[in-house]
């Protein structure tokens, strides 16, 4: 069997093994307290979502984020959810691109995703923090990508049966990532959180996108676990950074870090919380994969129109009108998360 087998097979294993699995950590947004107001002074109408994002205007502060690609199965997935995002105008980035650069036939998994957006839509090319200067081009350029989200998955890495072991350079070679591509580069985590402190670790070689990925949302323990018949990792499904923390940490490092809030967001309260504290978009991945494959495209579509349009009722419950007024709201923490952040 070649690599690129392998990387087909784990590809459609992590999917299957997404949908079965049943571990659910705490993002611990419930600790986040929002005061409703009864005299928003706002029409319904009124009440503006657009906002720019890599350069091009955006109906809505939320992406379709990362999930997969290489197969023809990842194919079928990718085309529906860029329709969606198409649909409503929201960013959507594909999964891991590295199979592409071993297998021209993964290609076109990958390529669905511009080919059904258009030239007006945002897309995001995704590669390991592994990845060198042509390959990241290589990645861009096979989707006519507007930025690239480059993975950090040391969590993921080391439960898995065939994954990598090795972590050193990897701040260096971000460093070097930023310094010669000319596309925004989003440093991304799969699941486990982004702590202040790597937060300003990468800030300081240039990263000025973060996509947090906290955890609460796709455990890839869990998922690598089922795949692993030599050890039990259940006793650590439990790691990682709470969605809410990972982004109040990250939001105090410099306030022109562009934050991408995601890790388990499931309702328009979430997203709703994730702009107060402070993200320039959220991200959704599990939520939206399991509706498109369990429940097929119009249920996947109208989950999507569902928080579109309860994200603005919150938004005027706060007397917002746009998404720059919603950063002003204030907000209580309480609770867990209280006590974490002391």
């Amino acid at each position: 069997m070649t690599r690129s087998d392998t990387r087909r097979d784990r590809k459609k294993e992590h999917i299957e093994h997404y949908l079965k699995s049943t571990y659910r950590n705490n993002t611990l947004f419930e600790h986040i307290y929002i005061e409703h107001c009864s005299l928003p002074e706002l029409d319904f109408g009124e009440v503006d979502t657009c906002t720019d994002f890599l350069g091009k205007t955006i109906g809505h502060p939320i992406m379709i984020n990362a999930m997969t690609g290489g197969t023809n199965f990842s194919r079928e997935i990718n085309r529906e959810l860029s329709k969606i995002a198409k649909k409503h105008n929201i960013p959507m980035a594909v999964g891991s691109q590295t199979i592409a650069l071993e297998d021209g036939d993964s290609h076109k998994s990958f390529k669905i995703v511009r080919d059904t957006m258009g030239d007006n839509g945002v897309v995001l090319a995704n590669l390991s923090g592994h990845a060198s200067i042509d390959e990241v081009k290589y990645a861009i350029e096979m989707i006519e990508a507007d930025g690239i989200q480059i993975h950090l998955n040391p969590a993921q890495e080391l439960t898995m049966r065939e994954g990598d072991r090795k972590f050193k350079g990897i701040l260096n070679n971000v460093e070097n990532i930023v310094s010669h591509i000319d596309r925004p580069v989003i440093v991304k985590e799969v699941g486990f959180g982004v702590s202040g402190d790597v937060a300003n670790r990468l800030y300081e070689v240039g990263v000025r996108y973060i996509d947090i990925s906290g955890k609460g949302g796709t455990n890839f323990i869990e998922i690598e676990d089922k795949r692993n018949d030599k050890i039990d990792f259940s006793d650590i499904y439990c790691w990682g950074i709470p969605t809410a923390l990972s982004l109040i940490q990250c939001r105090s490092i410099s306030r022109d870090l562009k934050l991408i809030s995601s890790g388990g967001i499931r309702t328009s309260l979430d997203i709703l919380k994730s702009l107060v504290l402070g993200a320039d978009m959220v991200g959704i991945g599990g939520m939206i994969l399991r509706k498109l494959i369990e429940d097929g495209y119009d249920a996947a579509d109208s989950y999507i129109e569902g928080l579109i349009y309860k994200l603005k009722i919150l938004m005027l419950l706060t007397g917002s009108k746009d998404l720059d007024a919603l950063k002003k709201v204030p907000y209580k923490v309480k609770g867990e998360l209280k006590d974490l952040l002391v």
